[in-house]
C-alpha cells in the first residue's frame, strides 16, 4: 500500500487553513470592512495596497483565500495524479471548483455592493468548501485506514440518521446565522436570556419599540419586525440543535460506550457547542464585539465540522452499506 503519509500531512493543513479563512472572512464582516477595497481581483488597482484600516481585513482575507485556492489547486493535481480512491480524487476537483466559485462570489458580492444573496451564499459556501476539507483530511488519517483493515464493527442505523440529522440541522443554522449577519439582524434582538424585554417574545410594536429605543440609545439604526424574525429564529433554531445534541448524548452512553471514537468525538462535539451558545449570549451582551462575534462564526464551523466527523465515526467504511442504512426504516 502506498505511503500516504505526506498527504495525510498536507489535507490536515489544508483542512486547519480553511478554518483560518472563515475567521479572516468573519473579521471582514464583523468590522464592516466588506467594501473597505471596492475593485476586485485587484485591490485600488494593485495587489497590494496600503494595509491600513478596513483594507488591511479585507484585503487580508483575499489574500488568505488565494493561498488556501493556491493549497487546493496543488492538492488536487496531487490527487489526480496519486494512487488514491476514485471518489477521493472527484472530491478533490470538486473543492478546486468549490474554492474558485467561493472566490467569485466573493468578488461579486463586492462588485454589487453586498447584495443579501451572493453575500449569504459566500458564507455558507465557504462553510460547504470547509466541509470537504474535513472529508479529504479523514480520507487519509490513519483511523480510517485501520477501520478499512478491521472487521466490520457494526453500525447502528438508528443512531446514524440521528448524527446525519445533527449534522443537517447545524448546516441550516448557519445558512441562518449569515442571514442574520447580512441583513443586520445580529443585535436585532439586543437582550438575554429575554427577547425584547420578556422570555416569551410577542411580536408586537410594543416589543419593537423597546428594542428600537434601545438601539436609539446606543446610536444603532432601528430594525424591524422581520430582522427580529430572524434573530430570534437563530436563537430557537440553536435550542433545538441543543436538544437534539443532548437526545444524541443519551443514546451514545446508553448504547455506544464500546465505540471509543463516537465517544470522544461527543466529547469535543458537546465542548464546542458549550463555547458555541457561550460566545452567542457574549456577541449580544458585548454588543457584537468584533473578535467575540467572529470567533463565534469560527466555532460555528468547528461544531458543523466535527458534526460531520460524529457521522463518519459513526457510519459504515463504504458507500454502498451507507447507502445500504440510509435506505432502512
Amino acid at each position: 500500500m502506498p505511503d500516504f503519509s505526506t498527504l495525510r500531512r498536507y489535507t490536515k493543513f489544508v483542512c486547519g487553513s480553511t478554518l483560518f479563512l472563515i475567521f479572516a472572512g468573519g473579521l471582514v464582516k464583523s468590522t464592516e470592512s466588506g467594501l473597505a477595497v471596492p475593485d476586485w481581483p485587484l485591490s485600488y488597482g494593485t495587489l497590494f495596497p496600503p494595509m491600513v484600516g478596513g483594507v488591511f481585513y479585507e484585503h487580508g482575507h483575499r489574500m488568505v483565500a488565494s493561498f488556501v485556492g493556491l493549497l487546493v489547486l496543488v492538492l488536487t493535481i496531487w490527487l489526480l495524479r496519486a494512487p488514491v480512491e476514485g471518489w477521493v480524487k472527484k472530491l478533490g476537483v470538486a473543492a478546486l471548483l468549490t474554492v474558485i466559485a467561493q472566490g467569485v462570489l466573493g468578488g461579486l458580492a463586492v462588485l454589487f455592493f453586498l447584495p443579501l444573496a451572493i453575500s449569504s451564499a459566500h458564507g455558507v459556501l465557504a462553510q460547504t468548501f470547509f466541509c470537504m476539507t474535513v472529508l479529504l483530511a479523514y480520507a487519509f488519517c490513519v483511523e480510517r485506514q485501520n477501520r478499512l483493515k478491521a472487521e466490520d464493527e457494526g453500525t447502528d442505523t438508528k443512531f446514524l440518521k440521528y448524527t446525519l440529522i445533527l449534522f443537517g440541522m447545524v448546516y441550516v443554522q448557519l445558512m441562518i446565522a449569515n442571514v442574520m449577519r447580512h441583513t443586520g439582524s445580529g443585535l436585532a434582538v439586543p437582550d438575554f436570556p429575554t427577547m425584547g424585554g420578556s422570555i416569551i417574545p410577542s411580536f408586537d410594536q410594543s416589543m419593537l419599540n423597546r428594542i428600537n429605543t434601545w438601539r436609539f440609545e446606543q446610536n444603532l439604526e432601528p430594525v424591524s419586525m422581520g430582522q427580529v424574525h430572524i434573530h430570534i429564529l437563530h436563537r430557537l433554531w440553536a435550542f433545538l440543535i441543543l436538544a437534539k445534541l443532548l437526545f444524541i448524548n443519551h443514546v451514545a452512553y446508553r448504547d455506544h460506550l464500546n465505540k471509543p471514537l463516537v465517544m470522544k468525538t461527543l466529547y469535543w462535539l458537546n465542548l464546542a457547542m458549550f463555547a458555541q451558545i457561550m460566545l452567542g449570549i457574549s456577541t449580544v451582551i458585548f454588543k457584537k464585539e468584533v473578535y467575540t462575534t467572529t470567533a463565534h462564526v469560527t466555532m460555528g464551523a468547528v461544531v458543523l465540522g466535527l458534526s460531520l466527523l460524529l457521522v463518519l465515526r459513526s457510519s459504515p467504511m463504504t458507500w454502498v452499506k451507507f447507502k445500504g442504512m440510509l435506505s432502512v426504516r
